[in-house]
């Protein structure tokens, strides 16, 4: 158990007697001190829970200290300012819970008390498209929320939602049926289909019967035609190919890919349904839920304030011409995943754009089936930004292949590592950049504060030093390093229980114990760089304890201790990027 939990259980204890009904559990919880001169936690819940109870901070802190015991933890906790405790941990508490890392092939981390089901939903490109960058960020962000949820024992099912159905497929069938190339089809699948929609698209745009034509072949699809569904399986096949590929290249997989095309079939009878329960009603020939008007216009997403009053802002579910829309298959989708896997969570990592559909999606859903407890989640993003701070292109003004970012990534990286070795071999110079190049492109991502927008910039992604993937990956071939010098110098390299008297080993060891609660607060809100940040963290203190002490030339005991030190911060760093989706190198 991580030190932040037993401080926090001692602290619960402590408040047995106290009315905390009234005060934000959030208010109540151990921290991090905000100044490590004052201790390594604090407790500063006597303030908001004097608020509450009409009394002095300070004689709340004294009342709680009187019943907190922390002595198997910490020193004797001490009352700062207006009514904090602060905590300062024993070395041999520090030395007891090393060792149970070390001794752990989950480095100490506990599994979760009562494991969930979750399904994530990410990625989700569209057919007939290359993949740009951006899906980047829903692809990274999701598959470390799977991965993190794994670790932590959760039952996870990751599912990418496959944008493969629609009217853009009327003028894919009409272009495949008058101008497709076969040879430039074999060559480049993706190319020739987005080169035939955009040549339908333009034409469309100047003569009606193409776009007659291209509804016309879409009516048909819809309706079961067996040449059309021929074509449609193909182009989605060949879709699911680059989708593959590029997945391969990020190590990333799913266990479902139901794309739009599988719910179709309930669609219409979702609607009627919704219509019959008076959740829905036709307006100018669509059909929308409109707001029940029960509760507060302003957390109504189907309200607008505009022109000083509140206005209908309804969720379309069916256009005028028959047409379905995202939040009727969101709609059907949802129903499909809980009758079949009966989760408690659904976490969908979309563009902080999709902000209000999803407010609606929520929305419609709780009133449709409102006996239902599910948890949904939108994990939103914002964009990536250009060094001129709009969204990220191409020199031509085009939009960012990802294929042909990651391409970059892999070349930029080469040329560092020939730059930098230039005696390494040919095959083992390519697999670095490989590493490095995706690995630089996903922690870039992953160690912003998902919720902002960020600039891409090479120079930071590719930096030696900073919070970048290649210092972090360097931070683990460090140590790794120390273990390959003293096997070469025949120093013995056993391993033995760690004993700390010097302050880097000390802080070091600190920051070591602190791995369950970065996954943790990780998790809490999916803010990834939470994690991030304290692997940075980790290889700073790691490098401040290397340069202070001295690890092959110690004292035979003093040597072994500092062995299982230098050991298990790569192992922490490992288990880390790893769950991150980051792969390590030995050597660099």
């Amino acid at each position: 158990m991580s030190a932040q939990k037993i401080l926090q259980a001692a602290v619960d204890a402590a408040l047995a007697d106290f009315d905390v009904s009234n005060v934000a559990p959030e208010t109540l919880q151990v921290v991090a001190a905000s100044n490590p001169q004052f201790g390594d936690y604090q407790w500063n819940g006597a303030l908001p829970l004097a608020k509450a109870l009409k009394q002095k901070p300070r004689d709340i802190a004294t009342r709680v200290l009187e019943k907190l015991d922390v002595s198997s933890i910490a020193e004797s906790p001490e009352i700062a300012g207006p009514g904090f405790l602060n905590f300062r941990l024993k070395t041999d508490w520090l030395e007891q819970a090393l060792e149970t890392a070390r001794q752990s092939e989950r480095l100490g981390v506990e599994t979760a008390e009562t494991p969930q089901r979750y399904i994530v939903d990410f990625s989700s490109p569209n057919v007939a498209k290359p993949m740009h960058v951006g899906h980047i960020r829903s692809t990274i962000i999701g598959a470390a929320i799977v991965r993190m949820l794994r670790f932590q024992g959760h039952e996870v099912i990751s599912d990418n939602h496959i944008g493969d159905w629609g009217t853009a497929f009327g003028k894919i069938i009409v272009g495949w049926k008058s101008e497709l190339d076969e040879a430039n089809l074999a060559a480049d699948p993706i190319g020739e289909m987005e080169r035939l929609y955009k040549l339908i698209n333009e034409r469309g745009k100047t003569d009606s019967a193409v776009e007659d034509a291209a509804r016309f072949e879409t009516a048909k699809l819809q309706a079961g035609d067996a040449e059309n569904l021929a074509i449609w399986g193909r182009v989605r096949d060949l879709s699911q190919q680059q989708f593959d590929h590029i997945y391969s290249r990020l190590d990333i997989s799913f266990d479902e890919t139901l794309g739009e095309s599988f719910y179709n079939p309930r669609l219409p009878s979702l609607v009627n349904e919704l219509i019959e329960q008076g959740l829905a009603r036709e307006s100018n020939g669509a059909i929308a839920i409109f707001s029940d008007r029960q509760g507060e216009p302003k957390d109504d997403p189907f309200l607008i304030f505009t022109d000083g009053e509140w206005r209908d802002a309804p969720a379309l579910i069916r256009k005028s011409d028959g047409a379905s829309l995202y939040a009727t298959t969101d709609l059907a989708t949802l129903e499909y995943r809980i009758k079949t896997w009966q989760p408690d969570e659904i976490v969908y990592v979309t563009d902080a754009r999709q902000a209000g559909h999803f407010k609606q999606f929520f929305a419609a859903f709780r009133r449709w089936m409102p006996a239902e407890k599910v948890r949904l989640y939108h994990v939103a993003f914002g964009m990536i930004l250009g060094e001129d701070r709009t969204p990220l292109k191409t020199r031509e003004g085009g939009t960012v292949k990802l294929a042909a970012l990651l391409d970059e990534a892999v070349e930029r990286s080469l040329a560092i590592v020939r730059e930098k070795q230039p005696d390494l071999d040919e095959e083992t110079a390519q697999h670095i950049a490989q590493v490095v190049g995706i690995s630089a492109v996903k922690y870039a991502d992953l160690s912003q504060n998902r919720a902002s927008d960020y600039i891409f910039s090479w120079d930071k992604m590719l930096a030696m030093t900073g919070n970048s993937a290649v210092y972090m990956l360097y931070a683990y071939a460090r140590p790794r390093s120390i273990f390959r010098k003293a096997q070469a110098e025949g120093i013995d390299v056993s391993t033995a229980a760690p004993r700390l008297t010097e302050p880097g080993e000390i802080e070091l060891a600190k920051v070591l114990l602190r791995f369950d609660e970065a996954l943790t607060g990780s998790l809490r809100d999916y803010r990834l760089n939470i994690l991030t940040d304290y692997i940075y963290e980790l290889a700073g203190a790691f490098s401040a304890f290397y340069r202070d002490c001295r690890v092959l030339d110690a004292p035979d005991d003093v040597r072994a201790s500092r062995l299982a030190l230098c050991d298990l911060t790569a192992r922490t760093l490992q288990q880390g990027l790893q769950l991150l989706g980051i792969q390590t190198l030995e050597q660099m």
